[in-house]
């Protein structure tokens, strides 16, 4: 997400950034380019030019004048711009009523409604400790009924059963009923959603909200639509008391332009960011990391976030203890950090989240990811391909077992050879960790996991 303005941003900003005295004309140039950079990306022209006005007037003012390096200041002004933009700070949804608290997802047909209701259910069950139940008003598709069904099994929360010849408010007071009963903490409603905003869809949704009166209504658009994003969500907010916006499809928008526009058009905060199609995809909405992603200085506080949620702690210490025993580090041990990897979202999740190194090509890093990406499935494929014994000792693998671990694999032989070599590397590397117990020693060896000359690319 925000690819192209990062790259656009981070390019214009770096000209300004070592000037010694900012004045009017000097950064004329420079706001022409930022003004370009978020049309580019969709921005709706309005923002752009209330966003641009507020930079230039706290730029040219005593607040970067005054200052002993006025460049990285109006960087810092662009971003507190960004941040006030989207929305100040982290809007948590507000569920302290009476249990159970209903949320109503409301949204048009193809936006990621039903998707989101179970990732928001997994949201709530794992990191806020409610105890959840799902149901679906959708009468006019069956199969949004069975998709909610399915992912609520798949989630572990409650699935309230509904059928198309039921009214939806019928539907949904039945369900509350029942979460009552049951001392349930959350109750998510899936609503139907249209092609287009049209008089019936609004009606329909606005009778069910004032007969539920949910805690929270969540607007659920797509990201990609850039500026219909926000002018659909200002077409429901007008119909409903929307307490929220949740942006899907995230990943697979390069632009921003929604995420930048939805709050300003709307006045609705975002809540959360939809960021791919597993369950556990659901990030909460904080504008001042969003803005250190966008000026390219990464977002760290999310990595760590996201390391905490996806890593696995015990086999984590397990290994821990295995290395401090001196008992070598295998290739099951070598499977088990990629796996880990790739919870985390892969070499992807965790860039988009790193700090831009100065002058480094976004896309040039894109094709090293892309290669990297392929290189650990190949790794793994080969990995699985091997019997257990294999993976306990490596130097069981002769000539004529690497010909049958790279049919089973689909890989040439020489990649079982090049495998082995990098396992080999990070075991040395796991030796002196354990023996010397130093993590900063081993996050440097980590290069080792990485080698350029044995298969992957650098970082």
């Amino acid at each position: 997400m925000f690819d192209n303005l990062t790259e656009r941003l981070s390019q214009t900003l770096r000209h300004v950034t070592g000037k010694a005295k900012l004045t009017e004309d000097n950064i004329k140039d420079t706001l022409r380019e930022v003004r370009m950079a978020l049309l580019e990306a969709d921005v709706a022209l309005p923002v752009v030019k209330d966003f641009v006005s507020k930079i230039k007037d706290r730029a040219v003012g005593t607040e970067v004048s005054r200052s002993l390096t006025p460049g990285q200041a109006f960087v810092k002004v662009v971003q507190a711009e960004l941040v006030e933009l989207m929305g100040a700070a982290n809007e948590d949804l507000v569920l302290n009523v009476t249990p159970p608290a209903v949320v109503l997802m409301a949204g048009l047909q193809g936006a990621g409604k039903t998707t989101t209701a179970g990732k928001l259910a997994r949201f709530l069950k794992e990191r806020k400790k409610k105890t959840v139940m799902v149901v679906s008003v959708d009468v006019y598709r069956p199969a949004a009924i069975k998709q909610l069904e399915t992912l609520a099994n798949d989630i572990g929360v409650v699935f309230f059963p509904s059928d198309i010849s039921q009214r939806p408010v019928d539907i949904a007071e039945a369900a509350i009923r029942e979460a009552k009963l049951k001392f349930i903490d959350v109750v998510i409603v899936d609503t139907a959603g249209r092609l287009h905003v049209d008089m019936e869809m609004m009606g329909e949704i606005q009778a069910l909200h004032a007969a539920i009166k949910p805690a929270e209504t969540l607007f659920v658009v797509d990201a990609m639509t850039g500026q219909d994003a926000a002018n659909t969500a200002k077409a429901f907010g007008d119909a409903l008391p929307l307490t929220g916006v949740i942006l899907t499809k995230v990943d697979g928008d390069a632009r921003g332009g929604a995420a930048l526009s939805v709050r300003a058009i709307t006045g609705k905060p975002i809540k959360f960011l939809g960021m791919g199609e597993k369950s556990e995809a659901l990030e909460p909405f904080h504008p001042d990391r969003i803005a250190s992603r966008i000026l390219g200085m990464g977002d760290v506080l999310s990595l760590i976030e996201q390391a905490e949620q996806s890593l696995d702690k015990e086999k984590a210490d397990k290994l821990a203890k295995k290395l401090k025993k001196g008992k070598g580090f295998d290739l099951e041990d070598f499977r088990d950090q990629l796996i880990q990897m790739k919870s985390m979202g892969g070499l992807g999740g965790l860039m988009d989240k790193l700090p831009t190194m100065g002058g480094v090509n976004l896309a040039q890093m894109g094709n090293a990811q892309t290669v990297a990406e392929k290189q650990f499935k190949q790794m793994e494929a080969i990995i699985n391909s091997m019997t257990p014994a294999e993976r306990r000792d490596p130097d069981l693998i002769s000539g004529s077992r690497k010909r049958r671990i790279s049919l089973g694999s689909g890989t040439q032989v020489q990649d079982i050879g090049r495998l082995i070599k990098q396992h080999k590397q990070m075991q040395k590397m796991m030796k002196k960790f354990s023996a010397k117990g130093g993590m900063a020693k081993m996050m440097r060896g980590m290069g080792g996991m990485l080698p350029g000359g044995g298969g992957m690319p650098r970082m």
